[in-house]
């Protein structure tokens, strides 16, 4: 099984990305703010961790397989990421990305769309800059997994599709659970075969 750290390990994607690691039966780093609200699991070790602190951040992830990072994109530094991941020779990035991004038409962005929520702009805009980031790296083994357009708390079913850079739709509107996210997530390390790349998931 791969040793992975997982940055943001007590939010809501990277918790149910946690326990599946977990229960895959992965040796899981799980790094967050307050390692309190990590959950206990089998396989995993909290750990407190600060974005803003780069070497102490590169301490924790060096010797992994790869880092799985689950953080608001408004509230951390891409660029700093990509350089702690850079430093600590880490094979593998993979991020938790946003829908914004995603095209609902030729050459639109769901973030650009009319109906798109304002309060939601700002995230989804820094998601699409990490995204054009990472894009521009050279030397970097990175996936960027988006969610469907509503991102929610629901049942892990494993019943869903995969897609490109297009948001994926069907006769319930866009969605998928954080559980089923997780699974697509935890595949993705398992059999790579999405690397430099951006895909989605959704029902």
């Amino acid at each position: 099984m791969a040793k992975i750290a997982l940055i943001g390990a007590s939010g809501r994607a990277g918790s149910c990305i946690l326990r599946e690691l977990s229960d895959r039966g992965h040796s899981v780093t799980a790094i967050a703010r307050d390692p309190d609200r990590i959950a206990a699991l089998p396989h995993v070790t909290p750990q407190r961790g600060d974005l803003r602190d780069c070497d102490g951040l590169v301490a924790q992830i060096s010797g992994h397989d790869a880092v799985i990072s689950s953080v608001p994109f408004s509230a951390s530094d891409p660029q700093a990421l990509i350089e702690s991941l850079r430093a600590s020779g880490v094979p593998r990035y993979l991020v938790v990305g946003g829908a914004g991004s995603l095209l609902v038409a030729p050459g639109l962005r769901l973030l650009d769309a009319p109906d798109f929520p304002a309060a939601y702009r700002p995230e989804a805009l820094a998601g699409a800059a990490f995204l054009d980031l990472l894009r521009a790296q050279t030397d970097l083994d990175w996936t960027f997994l988006s969610p469907s357009a509503a991102f929610v708390a629901g049942q892990r079913t494993g019943i869903f599709r995969l897609g490109g850079d297009q948001l994926l739709t069907g006769d319930a509107g866009s969605s998928i659970s954080f559980a089923d996210f997780a699974i697509a997530m935890v595949d993705e390390v398992e059999t790579p075969r999405h690397r430099r790349q951006r895909f989605t998931v959704g029902y």
